[in-house]
């Protein structure tokens, strides 16, 4: 066995080095400390920042939306053409506080369509009469008002043709201008599809008051019904209950707009010529 006799020295020269290496680390770390302790604070230069560029106020920087200036206006063009001055405010078109708004645009009268088969009331004229008795219709007119009630009870449309006529002799179905068949866009007015639906009204139409109008003028007409050339202001219960077998409390109310009867109504002129069939203002 080798001897023991060297484990001394050996621990003894550890021991030796570690404490140099101590006696030389901890006087560094304590001068640098110390070092660092000595510099003032002011001392210390503030970190360097690259200058900014100068401001081109004439330059719009990318992608951001110019400004207007708050002083400046653009010149406005006046009601007369010129220029006004700059600064000033262009007139403005909404109404000022103290001046009443404009009207609303719903019609308070009839208005639009033109002719006899147009509503024209003259709420301060007379009243025209009423009449139910079909014995005091000119023979004419009585006979074309049969035959019309006799061709909507059956259902078919096409029993209206041979009283439509031809040109001139036909009647005013629309305020518009109708290209095609009469009977095609008499059809076409009814929701069944198949002319059912303005058959009835045509029938009950006919069946209630009757007005003579325009008596020996160019409109000389006998209108279906009586509502057409009474203000709707004008009619008592009883003739409410005889509009409401026509049209709707719906329909009426809208009416009353108006302050005239708008629905269907057929005109007949003292020779017998059907003269219109129409709905609307």
């Amino acid at each position: 066995m080798r001897p023991k006799t060297e484990t001394a020295p050996r621990g003894a020269l550890r021991l030796a080095v570690l404490g140099l290496a101590a006696s030389l680390v901890l006087p560094l770390h304590a001068s640098t400390a110390f070092a660092l302790s000595e510099i003032k604070r002011e001392e210390i230069p503030a970190p360097v920042m690259p200058p900014k560029p100068a401001a081109d106020e004439s330059a719009t920087p990318e992608k951001s939306v110019p400004m207007p200036d708050p002083i400046q206006t653009p010149a406005t063009t006046t009601p007369q053409g010129t220029e006004a001055p700059a600064g000033t405010e262009a007139p403005s078109e909404q109404p000022a506080d103290d001046q009443p708004a404009e009207p609303d645009a719903t019609p308070t009268e009839p208005g639009g369509a033109t002719g006899p088969a147009a509503p024209n009331l003259d709420p301060e004229g007379p009243l025209p009469e009423i009449v139910y008795d079909l014995s005091r219709l000119p023979e004419p007119v009585a006979r074309m008002r049969s035959l019309l009630v006799e061709a909507a009870k059956t259902g078919d449309i096409e029993k209206l043709r041979p009283l439509v006529g031809q040109g001139e002799a036909m009647p005013q179905l629309s305020f518009g201008d109708i290209e095609g068949d009469p009977i095609a866009f008499i059809k076409g007015l009814s929701g069944d599809g198949e002319g059912q639906e303005i058959l009835a009204i045509m029938e009950e139409v006919l069946n209630a008051g009757y007005v003579h109008l325009g008596e020996g003028t160019d409109e000389d007409l006998y209108v279906w019904p009586y509502f057409f050339g009474i203000p709707l202001d004008k009619l008592d219960p009883r003739q409410k209950v005889e509009l409401f077998k026509i049209v709707t409390a719906g329909d009426y109310e809208d009416m009353k707009q108006y302050g005239a009867y708008v629905f269907y109504r057929l005109g007949i002129t003292p020779e017998g010529r059907w003269a219109f069939f129409v709905a609307g203002d």
